[in-house]
């Protein structure tokens, strides 16, 4: 199979190799927050904040902000997130076989090297995102359920490996423990696959999993408006205020006095 050439932008200090990237990456460890939205209003309210590493979408994201599952309209779509300034959008492959699913890939990866293909941890999902890999593209191995299949991400030098919390939760079992588990398994062979937790109910869950040593997580805006939704903090903040303004006024009192 030829090799695909991916144009790779200078400025981004993109490292050119999925191996070179992979190494590169055990170098950092930094708190990574991702928003899992596809719509573009949603991202003018959030992502000026700067408080956004990556954004998120997947096919059904796409659906929901009614945004067509094309590569050249994913192509503008891109170029909407990185005006934000967001380091990295991640966007998902489709198809029913290895090779669709790995030349889409490889079209979606060409968009910008800011650019991760998300590949479902199926079997042809796998094998297409070996190919991708082989290629120098970015890959997420996503819809994971199991602990076992972490191991296949760091086998294949995925960079990261995407599990659904929530959904783990929905299935009996308990998500917190179950990532713990994913991410000493990652741990123990010295891969630097990141977990990259998906499918985040409550923003409690975030710090938990944190204090585990999960660094990576990509959150609805429901879960970032939790983020601020805290009382005290908004009540301090109030009397913060209104305590400036009162000695303001005082201030101000007491120039026109001295006139």
């Amino acid at each position: 199979m030829s090799e695909a050439k991916i144009p790779m932008n200078p400025a981004t200090q993109i490292i050119p190799t999925a191996a070179q990237r992979f190494m590169s990456s055990a170098a950092t460890s930094e708190l990574r927050l991702m928003l899992d939205c596809a719509d573009a209003l949603q991202w003018e309210a959030w992502l000026p904040l700067g408080l956004f590493y990556g954004v998120t979408t997947n096919p059904l994201l796409l659906e929901n902000a009614r945004v067509a599952c094309q590569v050249e309209v994913l192509a503008a779509l891109t170029q909407k997130a990185l005006a934000y300034g967001v380091r990295e959008v991640q966007l998902q492959t489709w198809g029913a076989t290895i090779e669709r699913y790995y030349q889409i890939g490889i079209r979606l990866a060409a968009i910008d090297p800011r650019v991760v293909v998300k590949v479902p941890a199926t079997e042809i999902g796998v094998a297409a995102a070996v190919q991708l890999i082989r290629e120098g593209v970015r890959v997420t191995l996503t819809g994971v359920y199991a602990i076992p299949q972490v191991l296949i991400a760091a086998a294949i030098h995925a960079e990261y490996a995407a599990p659904y919390l929530g959904r783990i939760h929905d299935t009996g079992r308990n998500g917190c423990e179950d990532l713990g588990a994913m991410q000493r398994s990652l741990d123990g062979v010295g891969s630097t696959t990141r977990l990259l937790v998906a499918s985040i109910r409550r923003v409690e869950d975030i710090a938990m999993l944190a204090a585990q040593g999960l660094n990576t997580f990509t959150i609805s805006t429901a879960i970032a408006t939790q983020f601020f939704d805290v009382p005290a903090t908004l009540q301090a903040a109030s009397a913060f205020e209104a305590a400036a303004e009162r000695t303001s006024e005082l201030a101000f009192e007491g120039q026109r006095s001295e006139r």
